[in-house]
């Protein structure tokens, strides 16, 4: 999965522009996520919503035109983990998140020095309307005007690394996106995306991504336990399903 977060403050053209390229993604065959960063609480204390998440673990609210499941997460990768499968995944806010590019959407030259934290790919929002075409060296793409050049640009240059902070590669994952942004390293130097790992465990369809050592350990426990089973022959792949009832 590539993902992208679109940045910027309050009325600075975060929407538009992730409809833009959302829409351009879609007509380009691939599949598509969003994921919003709300800063107003949506199951408010005194409201049944809130009343329902204090004591459930997950929350299916059904209104007229839409659905939705509320649920709080443990971290910003159990959140996104929630996402179904998809080619791209496109976020809007999420100012804080380190180990995605983004594309700042600004009003005005000062916002963009403000918000670009070193991984910003490009510019876009109110002030790609003004026919300023770059700042500090990022292309200003109006994603209302030219929104395949925006999504062209998101094709070649989105990514998501796994946020774990590993360190095999050498790096915090916050420190190797920037060096990605700058063309100093690409994904392919990321050991945990790069590797073909021993074991694989994937929870609803999402894979954890797990160090070696972690990976050894699991190998040797479920083997160990195996080897104690009568008919156990061991074999090149073993499947373990576990389904929570």
């Amino acid at each position: 999965m590539k993902a992208i977060a679109f940045v910027g403050y309050k009325k600075s053209g975060k929407t538009a522009a992730v409809e833009a390229v959302a829409r351009i993604l879609k007509e380009r065959g691939y599949k598509v996520g969003i994921a919003k960063s709300m800063h107003a609480d949506f199951d408010r204390p005194e409201s049944d919503t809130g009343r329902f998440s204090r004591v459930a673990d997950y929350v299916l609210v059904k209104a007229s035109d839409t659905e939705a499941l509320l649920f709080k997460s443990k971290d910003i990768n159990a959140f996104f983990s929630t996402m179904p499968s998809v080619d791209f995944l496109l976020l809007e806010g999420f100012k804080s998140v380190k180990h995605v590019p983004k594309v700042i959407c600004a009003k005005s030259e000062e916002e963009v020095k403000e918000l670009n934290d070193g991984l910003a790919i490009a510019v876009s929002g109110v002030i790609a309307s003004t026919g300023v075409e770059e700042i500090d060296g990022l292309p200003v793409i109006n994603a209302l005007t030219e929104p395949e050049r925006l999504a062209d640009l998101i094709e070649k240059r989105a990514f998501m690394l796994p946020n774990i902070d590993c360190r095999m590669c050498g790096y915090k994952c916050a420190e190797m996106a920037r060096m990605i942004v700058k063309g100093e390293k690409t994904l392919n130097d990321c050991v945990v995306l790069s590797s073909k790992p021993k074991v694989t465990v994937k929870i609803d369809g999402q894979v954890l991504p797990m160090k070696d050592w972690v990976q050894e350990l699991v190998e040797k426990t479920i083997k160990g336990m195996l080897s104690a089973m009568k008919g156990y022959r061991g074999g090149k792949k073993i499947e373990i399903i576990i389904r929570e009832e």
